[in-house]
C-alpha cells in the first residue's frame, strides 16, 4: 500500500511540473529575413503564405545597405527549407506584406529561428526607380549622350522620311505578318507533329547508322563502276544520238505514211471499242464452243454429230436485224427492221432484245428452249484397216496440218 502511494505521488509531481513547461513553450516560430529595402513594411505587417495571413512582422531594423525584418508565424505551419521572402504590394495605396513562397508540399522545413539571406528575398520596383531609369534613359539619348553629334536627330529624320507616305504599305505589311503568325499559330499542331516526325526520322537514321554506311559504300561502288565504264557509256550515248537522228529522219520522210497508219489504227481501235461487247461475248463463248466441238466428234464414225440450229428460235430476217442492231447505231437501222420489230411485238412472237430495245421495250430473258436428247447411236461395225490412210481424229476430220 505504501509503495502504491509513493508511485502516485511521483506521477502527480511529474504532471505538475509538465504543465508549466507546456505553457512556457512558444506558440509561434521565429524567422529573420534580410531585404535590400523594406518600404511599406512596419511592425505588425502581415506575413502570408498563398495570400493567407499566418504571422506578423515584429521588428524592422536597418543594417547599412540591407534591412533586417524579424517575423513570427504559426508554430503548426511548415515552410520549405529553401523558401523565399517577398515584399508584395497589393495596390498603390494599400499596406504591403511579406509573402513566404512557395507553399510547403513535402521535404525539409525551416527550423525555428531560421535566417533567410538577401539573395532569397525580393522587393517590388518603386516609382522612384522608374523615374530614375527614365531620367537615365533620357540623359543617354540627350545632347550629352547619343545625340551629342545629332545622330539621334538624324535617325528620327531618316525614319520620318522613310515612313512618310508608306502608312498603307506599313499597315498592309503588319496585317500580313499578323495573318501569317495566326496561320502558324493555327497550324502549330501540324508544325509540332512535323518536328516530332523529324525527330523520329533522325532517331531511326541513328539506329540504322550501319545500314546507312553500307548504302553509302554501295553507292560509292556504283559511282566508281560508272566512272570506270564512262567510255562505254559515252559510246552508248553517241550510238543513241545516231539512232535518234535516224529515227527523226525516218519519221520526217514517212510522215504521211505514219499519219495514215495512225489514222487507220485509230479506226481499228474505234471499231474494237464499239465491238467490245461482241469481243467479250466471243471470248466467253469460244471456250464453250471448242468444248462442244470436241464433245460433238464421234470417233467411231469419224463424224461430227451436231444439230443445225444456228438461227435459234428466230427467222433469218429477225436474226439479221439483231446482228445489225449490235453493229450500228439504232437510228441507222433500215426501216424494214423497225417494221419487223413492230409486227413481232403486235403478234406476240419471240423477239430478240436488240429489236425490243429498238421499240423501247424492256429486255426479255426467255428461258432457253429445251434441246431434245439425241439418242445414242448404235455401235458401228469395225471398218477394215486400209493401211492407215483414214485419220479418224478430230484433227483429221478438220484437215488440220500438224
Amino acid at each position: 500500500m505504501r509503495r502504491a502511494l509513493i508511485v502516485g505521488a511521483v506521477v502527480l509531481v511529474a504532471a505538475a511540473l509538465a504543465v508549466p513547461l507546456w505553457r512556457l513553450a512558444p506558440a509561434e516560430r521565429r524567422l529573420t529575413a534580410h531585404f535590400t529595402r523594406a518600404v511599406g513594411i512596419y511592425e505588425g505587417s502581415d506575413v502570408r503564405v498563398l495570400g493567407v495571413r499566418v504571422g506578423r512582422v515584429v521588428k524592422v531594423t536597418p543594417m547599412g545597405r540591407t534591412v533586417r525584418v524579424d517575423l513570427r508565424y504559426d508554430r503548426d505551419l511548415r515552410v520549405p527549407a529553401g523558401a523565399q521572402a517577398l515584399v508584395i504590394p497589393p495596390s498603390v495605396v494599400s499596406d504591403r506584406y511579406v509573402q513566404l513562397a512557395p507553399a510547403y508540399d513535402g521535404g525539409a522545413a525551416l527550423p525555428d529561428d531560421a535566417d533567410i539571406p538577401v539573395e532569397r528575398t525580393a522587393v517590388p520596383l518603386e516609382i522612384d526607380d522608374v523615374y530614375r531609369a527614365l531620367d537615365g534613359f533620357n540623359t543617354a539619348l540627350g545632347p550629352n549622350g547619343a545625340n551629342a553629334d545629332g545622330a539621334l536627330a538624324d535617325l528620327v529624320k531618316a525614319g520620318r522620311a522613310n515612313l512618310e507616305g508608306n502608312g498603307d504599305n506599313l499597315h498592309t505589311t503588319l496585317d500580313s505578318v499578323s495573318r501569317a503568325l495566326s496561320t502558324v499559330a493555327d497550324g502549330r499542331a501540324d508544325l509540332f507533329g512535323t518536328v516530332g516526325n523529324l525527330q523520329v526520322l533522325t532517331t531511326a537514321l541513328a539506329k540504322s547508322d550501319q545500314q546507312v554506311r553500307v548504302f553509302n559504300q554501295q553507292l560509292a561502288d556504283v559511282a566508281a563502276q560508272l566512272a570506270a565504264e564512262r567510255a562505254d557509256l559515252a559510246a552508248a550515248l553517241r550510238s543513241l544520238a545516231i539512232a535518234l537522228t535516224e529515227v527523226t529522219t525516218f519519221v520526217r520522210a514517212n510522215r504521211e505514211l505514219v499519219r495514215s497508219n495512225v489514222t487507220a489504227l485509230a479506226d481499228i481501235t474505234t471499231v474494237l471499242a464499239r465491238q467490245q461487247k461482241a469481243i467479250a461475248d466471243i471470248l466467253d463463248v469460244a471456250p464453250l464452243a471448242a468444248s462442244n466441238l470436241n464433245l460433238a466428234y464421234n470417233p467411231r464414225s469419224g463424224t461430227l454429230d451436231t444439230r443445225n440450229d444456228a438461227l435459234g428460235s428466230y427467222d433469218p430476217a429477225t436474226f439479221v436485224c439483231a446482228i445489225l442492231a449490235d453493229a450500228v447505231a439504232l437510228p441507222q437501222l433500215p426501216a424494214q427492221c423497225t417494221a419487223l420489230a413492230q409486227t413481232l411485238a403486235a403478234t406476240g412472237l419471240p423477239m430478240p432484245d436488240q429489236l425490243r430495245r429498238l421499240l423501247g421495250l424492256a429486255p426479255a430473258n426467255p428461258a432457253a428452249p429445251q434441246v431434245p436428247q439425241v439418242p445414242q447411236q448404235p455401235a458401228l461395225p469395225q471398218l477394215p484397216d486400209l493401211g492407215g490412210t483414214i485419220d479418224r481424229t478430230l484433227g483429221g476430220i478438220l484437215k488440220v496440218v500438224p
